[in-house]
C-alpha cells in the first residue's frame, strides 16, 4: 500500500488589515493609514514609494500596494519634496497672462519642463508689480526648485536676491536691475532695425512707434531706443516719434494717428510700428473708428504675430517672436542651473522673423485721410 504525501501550498500574500474606522471620516488617507492597513511601519511605506520592491520583500511590497489601492492613497508632493530635497516643480511668474506673448512663452517652457520631468506652477501678477514678492514667496512655500520670471521687477528697480529663497532663476523678456541671472529674450535691437528698415526701404518716411508705458520695462525701453537709433541713422529724410499709451483711453492714440495722417496729406508717407499685439489690437480698432485702411492711409508693422494678423485689412506685417523657443530656452537654462551648473549669468537673444503682408506695401490708389 503506497502512502501519499500532501503537496506544499504556495505562499500567499497576507491581506491588508481592515481600514481604520476613523479613516472613512477623513477627506484624505494618510501614510499612517496605509501603514496600519498593510500591517507595516510608516518607514516601510515610505521606502515603497522611494525604492519600490528593491528594499522590500515581495510579500511586504504587495501588502503595501494593496493597502494603497484599497485606501486610494496619493502621496503628498510637498511631503516628498521635503524628504527628497527636490520637488521637481518650477515656478513661473508672469506679468500679464492675457498677453498672448506670455501664453506662448508658457507653452514652450511647459513643454521643455515636462520632457525633463518637471511640472510648472503659474502665478499671474495681473500687471501689479507690487505682488511680485508675494508671488515668489507663495511659490517658494510649495518648494519649487527654481523660477522663470517674466515680470517688471521691484518698484525701486533693485531686485532683492534674498526674495528668491536661494533658488536659481531665469529672466524672460524683462531684465531686473541688480539680479545676476540667465536672461532669454528676443533680440529687440535687431528686430526693431529689421522692422524700421523694411518700412523706410518701402518709402515710408514718417514713422510712429506706439508702445505701452516704458517705465522700467527693459524690453519696451530697448525697442524704443532701437527705434530712435534706426530713424536717426537714416538722416533728416526720415522722421520718427515715440508715443506711450499710458491708459485705456483712445484720445492719445487717435490724436497720434491723426497727426500722422496730416503729414501724409503734405506729401509724406506715414507708418506705425506697434510695440506688441496688445497695442496692435488697439491700433486696428482706431483705424476702424477713423475709417482708414492699412497700407492705403498708413503703413504698419507690429511686434508679435497673432493668428488674427492676416485677417485685418490687407493683412498686418509683423515681427514674429520665437516665443516657444524663448520659453524652451528659459526652461533649459534653469534646469541646467538646478542640476548644478556654476557659471556667470548667460544671455540668450533669439532672432525675430519679419512676416510681410499688405499693411506695409503702399497701394497705388491711396486715399488721403480726412
Amino acid at each position: 500500500m503506497s502512502s501519499s504525501r500532501s503537496k506544499p501550498r504556495a505562499p500567499t500574500a497576507k491581506a491588508p488589515a481592515a481600514v481604520p474606522a476613523d479613516t472613512a471620516s477623513r477627506d484624505r488617507p494618510t501614510i499612517a493609514d496605509v501603514a496600519a492597513a498593510a500591517g507595516v511601519s510608516k518607514a516601510t511605506v515610505s521606502r515603497f514609494f522611494n525604492h519600490r520592491e528593491r528594499l522590500l520583500s515581495p510579500d511586504i511590497a504587495s501588502r503595501v500596494e494593496a493597502a494603497i489601492a484599497q485606501l486610494g492613497y496619493v502621496p503628498s508632493p510637498m511631503a516628498q519634496a521635503l524628504s527628497h530635497g527636490r520637488s521637481r516643480l518650477i515656478g513661473l511668474v508672469v506679468a500679464d497672462i492675457t498677453n498672448p506673448f506670455s501664453v506662448a512663452v508658457l507653452r514652450g517652457a511647459e513643454e521643455a519642463c515636462q520632457e525633463a520631468g518637471y511640472l510648472v506652477m503659474l502665478f499671474n501678477l495681473g500687471n501689479d508689480r507690487e505682488r511680485e514678492r508675494s508671488a515668489i514667496d507663495a511659490l517658494a512655500s510649495y518648494q519649487v526648485d527654481g523660477f522663470i520670471l517674466n515680470t517688471q521687477g521691484p518698484e525701486d528697480g533693485q531686485s532683492d536676491l534674498g526674495s528668491l529663497h536661494g533658488r536659481p532663476a531665469v529672466l524672460v523678456d524683462r531684465r531686473h536691475a541688480g539680479l545676476e541671472a540667465d536672461f532669454v529674450s528676443l533680440d529687440n535691437r535687431a528686430a526693431m532695425h529689421t522692422a524700421c528698415t523694411h518700412l523706410i526701404d518701402g518709402g515710408w518716411s514718417e514713422l510712429l512707434y506706439l508702445t505701452q508705458p516704458l517705465a522700467g520695462v527693459s524690453s519696451r525701453l530697448e525697442r524704443a531706443a532701437a527705434f530712435s537709433q534706426c530713424v536717426a541713422s537714416h538722416g533728416p529724410g526720415v522722421q520718427g516719434r515715440v508715443v506711450e499709451l499710458r491708459d485705456a483711453s483712445d484720445e492719445v492714440l487717435d490724436a497720434a494717428l491723426r497727426a500722422l495722417g496730416k503729414k501724409r496729406a503734405k506729401g509724406a508717407r506715414g507708418a506705425v510700428v506697434s510695440g506688441n499685439s496688445v497695442v496692435t489690437l488697439r491700433v486696428a480698432a482706431a483705424m476702424a473708428r477713423l475709417g482708414w485702411s492699412f497700407g492705403a492711409d498708413i503703413g504698419f508693422v507690429g511686434f508679435d504675430d497673432p493668428e488674427w494678423a492676416p485677417l485685418i485689412g490687407p493683412g498686418l506685417t509683423t515681427v514674429a517672436q520665437p516665443t516657444g523657443d524663448i520659453g524652451r530656452c528659459a526652461a533649459q537654462c534653469l534646469i541646467e542651473r538646478m542640476q548644478g551648473l556654476q557659471a556667470p549669468a548667460r544671455e540668450r537673444l533669439l532672432p525675430g522673423r519679419l512676416v510681410v503682408r499688405g499693411s506695409s506695401v503702399a497701394l497705388v490708389a491711396a486715399k488721403k485721410p480726412a
